[in-house]
């Protein structure tokens, strides 16, 4: 029984890597949408979702089975409880790229992401979904703790896009409705910022048995 709990486990861990590469992807699309104006990469993303959306339930039947089957204590259902809560999080990743690619078909003609922070805001999210991931997989409790700092770069960076489309708009008020999407594209961006540091609290939970 043990064996196979621990195959479980195994199991739950790569699930868990699949689904935070969905998440990868669905970001990595919307910002090329975004920035390049490549309108098959809204597809991607509208498909990611979905992906996102299945595995969620995949998941959540494989913690349930686990936590049923296998009635786990003290590491283990830490461990498990932890990845139920991780999943509704990635999927909210997973909703939020979606949003993203939404808004960007109307500012993606514009020119308007290259004048600001917004790119290198995406990228900084997008390497705390990877790490948060990672760092679950991993048991990498000071990875974890990186993750939960760097929110406040995330922050910093929409501030700085905020502050430079108020610029913009000022200037110019002619794409003053673009820029206006363009400033909800940046705070999707900052909210899957916080649901990557929602997953590395409970990776740090599931290590330590504590909520940082």
């Amino acid at each position: 029984m043990r064996n196979r709990f621990g195959m479980q486990l195994n199991q739950l861990n790569n699930e868990l890597i699949v689904m935070g590469a969905m998440c990868e992807d669905a970001i990595s699309c919307a910002v090329k949408y975004l920035t390049e104006n490549d309108e098959k990469m809204k597809e991607s993303v509208a498909n990611a979702e979905d992906q996102i959306n299945r595995k969620m339930r995949e998941i959540e039947s494989l913690c349930m089975r686990l936590l049923i089957q296998q009635q786990p204590v003290a590491t283990d259902l830490r461990v498990v409880s932890s990845a139920l809560k991780m999943i509704s999080d990635m999927e909210r990743i997973g909703d939020q790229a979606y949003d993203i690619s939404e808004i960007a078909f109307y500012v993606s003609n514009s020119g308007l992401s290259s004048k600001t922070h917004i790119v290198e805001m995406a990228q900084a999210t997008t390497r705390m979904v990877t790490d948060c991931v990672d760092s679950f997989v991993k048991k990498d409790l000071t990875l974890a703790r990186e993750v939960v700092v760097r929110d406040d770069d995330i922050d910093s960076l929409f501030v700085s896009v905020k502050n430079e489309l108020i610029d913009a708009i000022t200037a110019n008020r002619d794409d003053a409705e673009a820029l206006v999407d363009l400033l909800m594209i940046a705070k999707y961006f900052e909210r899957i910022g916080d649901h990557a540091v929602n997953i590395a609290q409970w990776v740090i939970y599931s290590i330590i048995g504590e909520y940082e």
